[in-house]
């Protein structure tokens, strides 16, 4: 089977086309590089040339889209420009991106007879919603641009669902963590950026007093849940979002304390590092929790990996390739 990953030299297409290609799938990579890297996927060029191909293109070129999803059976939407305070800098851009862009390859998804779409949704979708766990049928008013763009993903599957009869499952990642997140750029996710600070004996910032809590999610259960979404065959599954999470709620206080503690003992000395703190950022919720039983009970989902036990795997990466 060919599949198509855009976005795939980021965080999580590369981790996609990773596991794919470990899997015997061939694989084509759809990316501008605008957040991507192409030190992600040159060992996936080297080691399988002959089911990797890379198709340098943007999202926002429709032709390019058409171009990459030929004769592809499934494709993993992995490409959108994250960041809610990113998109409270430039909105028009991650609208561009994230709405005209999904749109874009929805038609040309369409148009090819895909057989599967599947997207990167996002845990921002549930706003302002104040109840806790997050439960996928419940949401509130988005607090950012990136989190409309999101929701409008999300509207624009279930539409191309229900008018051209697409199949198409969304999936609200919910804090996605581990290897190849990068921790150097403008727009950093707090995990890699952290780990940054304490290996070079700096203090982390934490945005507020540090008891607003998310539900960190290790890629490998990101992982699992995509390949499920592609396989199953249980009609009631499809033309569905699911959150994709672990189900536990770690404060941004603890997430310090277990960096420092894992990473003391690579260097005793960050145990002594202290954090600061800074203002509340604008459009953060204060907390996040998402209830996984949609996904457990349609795909099968069991994640593998707790925030602890994904922290000891990215802290041990991180400290071989930072």
């Amino acid at each position: 089977m060919k599949i198509l990953v855009t976005g795939g030299a980021g965080f999580i297409g590369s981790n996609l086309c990773e596991h794919l290609l470990a899997h015997e799938y061939h694989v084509v990579c759809l990316d501008n590089f605008s957040t991507g890297k192409i030190e992600n996927l040159l060992p996936l060029l080297n080691q399988y040339p002959q089911a990797f191909r890379l198709q340098v293109g943007d999202i926002r070129n429709l032709t390019d889209c058409k171009k990459a999803v030929e004769g592809v059976d499934y494709v993993f939407h992995e490409a959108a420009l994250g960041s809610v305070p990113r998109s409270i800098k430039d909105p028009v851009l991650t609208n561009e991106v994230n709405i005209s862009g999904f749109l874009n390859m929805l038609i040309a998804a369409r148009d090819a007879g895909v057989k599967r779409f599947m997207y990167a949704a996002s845990s921002s979708t549930y706003g302002d919603s104040k109840s806790l766990p997050k439960v996928e049928d419940v949401i509130g008013k988005p607090l950012s641009p990136y989190a409309v763009t999101k929701y409008v993903n999300e509207l624009y599957a279930d539409v191309f669902s229900r008018t051209y009869g697409m199949e198409t499952i969304g999936l609200r990642y919910f804090n996605v963590f581990g290897r190849r997140q990068d921790p150097f750029g403008a727009y950093a996710a707090v995990i890699p950026l952290f780990v940054k600070k304490l290996m070079a004996h700096e203090s982390p910032i934490i945005n507020g007093d540090g008891e607003y809590s998310r539900d960190f999610t290790y890629i490998d259960n990101v992982i699992q849940m995509n390949m499920l979404a592609m396989v199953t065959t249980n009609p009631d599954a499809v033309n569905q979002v699911y959150n994709t999470a672990y189900g536990e709620r770690t404060t941004l206080n603890q997430l310090t304390g277990y960096l420092k503690e894992l990473l003391s003992e690579f260097d005793p000395a960050i145990a002594n590092v202290e954090i600061q703190h800074g203002p509340n950022r604008l459009g953060d919720i204060p907390h996040s929790l998402a209830s996984i039983d949609k996904a457990r009970t349609l795909l099968g989902y069991v994640p593998e990996y707790n925030m602890y036990e994904g922290l000891k795997e990215a802290v041990r990466w991180y400290w071989n390739h930072i």
